[in-house]
């Protein structure tokens, strides 16, 4: 049995880098007792996948909706995530003043970029599904 092959190698790759980026950062941070930019970058990037991630994931819940409203509320419930938390944070820590137009547009980009990917993979499977289950009806006739 294979567990590395050709459908899967992208993504087993990708975990694996995102796996071994964040142990090493995260070793270098507790190693040295302190955390520079790029290091906070690179938790900030995978928090921003995290919330992306969990946002696309509840699609189902807007199904009643168009696509295009759908991924627009899906946006401004992350955005709200976004502004909120970076709210909290301002409580503890100097947030730069263009800090909520820069985490917007850096958020923005690759939101939407991952929801047309996303979007677009999910009606080719809804398409594969249906194909699937007229080929079972028309057996069973």
């Amino acid at each position: 049995m294979r567990l590395i092959h050709k459908k899967n190698v992208i993504p087993v790759i990708c975990i694996t880098y995102t796996a071994v980026s964040i142990a090493a950062t995260l070793f270098e941070v507790v190693a040295k007792g302190e955390m520079n930019p790029t290091q906070l970058n690179i938790f900030l990037f995978l928090l921003l996948s995290v919330l992306g991630v969990a946002v696309l994931s509840q699609h189902y819940r807007l199904e009643r909706f168009s696509p295009l409203a759908m991924i627009g509320i899906q946006y401004l419930a992350a955005i709200a995530v976004i502004w909120i938390s970076l709210k909290a944070a301002s409580c503890f820590t100097d947030v730069h003043p263009d800090g909520f137009k820069d985490m917007t547009v850096s958020f923005s980009i690759l939101y939407f970029v991952g929801a047309v990917f996303y979007y677009i993979c999910l009606r080719l499977e809804v398409r594969r599904q249906n194909r699937i289950l007229e080929r079972i009806r028309q057996n069973k006739k």
